[in-house]
């Protein structure tokens, strides 16, 4: 070897590139295997107790903690996002047999479904005089119809262009408004996933409340169904792993928050138009029709 020599080691761009495969269909894994574990421990710690006192702050130093784990695990996916969508919609994930039976409904279940099944829980418990089922159906709507207007605005707000938009080559195809009136530019944050974790956190708050013995079977259910509405849309190609992240994060704290809020002001103004459906005889015995009174004051 001659002197002055330089040797530079030689990365093999396939070997790389399989490296980073690998790494990002462990990451996929983690997030998925984290992120219902995090929405269970951040439901769990705010229970709505009965006792709650009105003059509680809707917000304190715990939820500090969690808005910063959950904008820490959004920021963490965008390295990665462009990876995890080309390992999860290649041929050989679409093969495989757990992820397409997984994905077939769980969004329909999400939207239109959340809406559907909650406000016919909350009909189902006017009308037959159960405020329990009537509070869970009507709380778990109003908190998806919460969580759905901040992701909407957010959508429209950053433009941000889906996979499929870009063919999974780019994840960081953003433009300011352009996601209003665009549905290709509207993947960030996911609203699917918000609507899954904004149901889930609602009604395992409604049931930490009033069937507190049963907290660790509907939690796990809930956001582990929430977590295969979320794996579904990256699946599909409609969002990025970022989008999902931030979508369950806005997703359980509108629930969290609209759960807490509802019981710490039993007289709000929502409440009070919303939980007064009456089941109204009708005249000369014809049947009964459903009415609700609207507070004047």
């Amino acid at each position: 070897m001659s002197r002055g020599t330089v040797i530079a080691p030689v990365v093999d761009a396939a070997f790389l590139s399989g490296f980073m495969d690998r790494i990002s269909s462990h990451v996929t894994v983690g997030v998925f295997v984290l992120l219902a574990p995090l929405t269970v421990a951040t439901a769990q710690s705010s229970p709505p107790a009965p006792d709650t006192v009105a003059g509680e702050p809707l917000f304190n130093g715990r939820d500090v903690i969690r808005a910063v784990g959950f904008a820490g695990l959004t920021v963490a996916m965008f390295p990665i996002d462009r990876s995890i969508a080309r390992r999860l919609t290649n041929e050989r994930s679409k093969a495989n047999r757990f992820l397409n039976g997984a994905s077939k409904g769980v969004e329909v279940i999400a939207d239109p479904g959340s809406i559907v099944i909650g406000s016919s829980l909350y009909v189902i418990g006017r009308v037959t005089n159960h405020p329990n089922i009537e509070d869970l159906g009507w709380h778990g709507t109003e908190a998806v119809l919460f969580g759905s207007g901040i992701t909407w605005f957010l959508k429209g707000l950053t433009g941000r262009a889906r996979p499929f938009a870009t063919a999974d080559t780019t994840a960081h195809d953003f433009k300011l408004g352009g996601g209003f009136g665009n549905t290709a530019r509207q993947s960030f944050p996911s609203g699917h996933t918000t609507a899954a974790f904004a149901a889930a956190a609602a009604v395992t708050s409604e049931a930490e409340r009033m069937w507190p013995h049963h907290f660790w079977l509907v939690a796990p259910t809930m956001f582990g169904g929430a977590s295969l509405v979320g794996l579904s849309r990256m699946y599909h190609d409609k969002h990025w792993a970022s989008d999902v992240a931030l979508g369950a994060a806005i997703g359980t704290f509108s629930g969290l928050k609209v759960v807490r809020y509802s019981h710490a002001h039993p007289y709000n103004r929502i409440d009070r138009a919303i939980l007064r459906l009456q089941v109204i005889p009708l005249p000369n015995g014809a049947g009964a029709g459903l009415g609700y009174s609207i507070p004047l004051r």
